[in-house]
């Protein structure tokens, strides 16, 4: 029995979103459709990927990058012309992801040659009447994301089908509108881009900069000035060890000790010195106070400087008193009193140190500097004075330089704030493009189920 064709009433009426599931009032001349009324589907073609340039590429969800697709690392896989051409992308249709930590992202093709595309993703293929660059910048909206996280809800592996998909609610103006709001768009966003840019230069210099800035501290440079006031050479600056100037060097257990879940002291590693100081994480193990007894080491509060040396190379912080014993991984350095701790931890962040113990380092996946090496690292060493002088001088600038890396940081969080506050407004009828005079789009989703 012939399937009963429905009439453009009923078209309408299961094309359009009644008013009590609508998300929001948009302009009297648009109307809010679901996504199936101006696309339709198809689930992708299932296929081992292969490199072969003689057969079709086959587009796959992990090809899709934030910049786009590169087309020359996309594999191809064997199929047949007839088959082909059910699954061959053309320029204007969109990809969505169905599966997966990627379930929702989208992707708009532009003249993808000889291309067709794998299971994962679902291809939407807009309606003539509807600009594919509306419906991708939709797909972008918080809206979009709303809804694609509720279908998604409750599934343990997370995924849409096309048949979801479809059901989406669009808000859709006539085609003039649609052209403005994607014209209006993509001008904000650029003006956006061109702003993440250049943060993004800035904040992709702050290493250099932070680099350059301790080099002139352990040249003289930075305190060049200084010494001229003060009637001091360079040359006054003593070539010596961190050996000699260190009464102890060593580091911790390099075993295990016994733990004990209800003791009050704890056992740490290179992997606990963050920020200058030791950090006691959730997992770090504890010991009780006869295990401690027999691993302490003789520290200070006054003149230990810690230093990964396992691992993480170079991590430092300083000794405040905390009840711990030290592992393998954590060096410490008792200094004389003629050095100040502070300016030793900033020269473990200089490239010279840091290149010195990744040359010395054994081990090619988890390195390990021996302390015959750190005992061996020659340094020159300026007068407590002149330590004192650079150690202000390296706090404030790289003070200022971390404030500028946070406010960069900031304003790049802002700006992707920005975009989906244009997303939301524009999908609403918010951008100032809205010709209320323009006819409904009610007429152009006729013209569409009557096609």
């Amino acid at each position: 029995m012939a399937k009963k064709q429905l009439t453009i009433e009923e078209k309408l009426e299961a094309a359009l979103v009644p008013v009590e599931e609508q998300p929001y009032k948009v302009p009297e001349n648009w109307c809010w459709v679901r996504l199936g009324s101006i696309s339709t589907n198809q689930y992708g073609y299932s296929a081992k990927a292969i490199y072969d340039s003689n057969y079709p590429r086959m587009l796959r969800i992990t090809d899709i990058k934030e910049d786009g697709v590169d087309w020359k690392s996309v594999p191809n896989c064997v199929i047949d012309d007839e088959t082909k051409e059910k699954y061959l992308l053309q320029t204007d249709d969109i990809v969505v992801a169905r599966t997966g930590a990627t379930t929702g992202k989208s992707y708009l093709l532009v003249n993808p040659d000889n291309a067709v595309f794998a299971s994962y993703l679902i291809r939407l293929r807009i309606t003539r009447e509807v600009l594919p660059s509306y419906i991708y910048l939709f797909l972008q909206s918080s809206l979009y994301w709303n809804q694609i996280t509720e279908l998604a809800a409750g599934i343990a592996q997370p995924g849409v089908n096309s048949s979801k998909l479809l059901t989406l609610m669009v808000p859709l103006p006539k085609n003039a509108e649609q052209s403005r709001i994607v014209a209006r768009i993509e001008s904000l966003f650029a003006k956006l881009d061109e702003a993440k840019e250049k943060i993004q230069e800035v904040l992709d210099g702050a290493d250099l900069r932070r680099a350059a800035i301790l080099h002139q501290a352990f040249t003289g440079k930075l305190t060049a000035k200084w010494r001229k006031e003060r009637g001091v050479r360079l040359e006054d600056w003593r070539k010596t060890t961190l050996k000699e100037i260190s009464s102890a060097i060593g580091d911790g257990l390099h075993g295990t000790p016994e733990y004990d879940a209800e003791g009050k002291y704890f056992f740490i590693n290179g992997n606990n010195f963050f920020d200058d100081h030791i950090e006691i994480k959730p997992d770090t193990k504890k010991v009780n106070e006869k295990e401690y007894n027999k691993y302490k080491i003789a520290l200070s509060s006054s003149n230990t400087v810690f230093l990964s040396i396992n691992g993480t190379l170079g991590k430092t912080a300083f000794y405040n008193n905390e009840p711990v014993i030290l592992g393998k991984s954590a060096c410490y350095i008792n200094v004389m009193s003629m050095v100040n701790k502070y300016w030793l931890k900033y020269f473990f962040q200089t490239l010279e140190f840091i290149n010195y113990a990744n040359e010395k380092a054994t081990g090619s996946t988890i390195k390990n500097l021996g302390l015959k090496a750190i005992r061996e690292k020659k340094i020159y060493l300026p007068s407590m004075p002149e330590q004192q002088e650079i150690v202000r001088l390296l706090d404030n600038l790289l003070s200022r330089e971390q404030s500028t890396v946070t406010a960069c940081e900031e304003a790049l969080t802002t700006i992707d704030t920005l975009k989906k506050s244009i997303l939301a407004r524009a999908f609403r009828g918010e951008l100032g493009t809205n010709d209320p005079a323009e006819p409904s789009a009610k007429e152009l989703l006729q013209e569409i189920l009557a096609s």
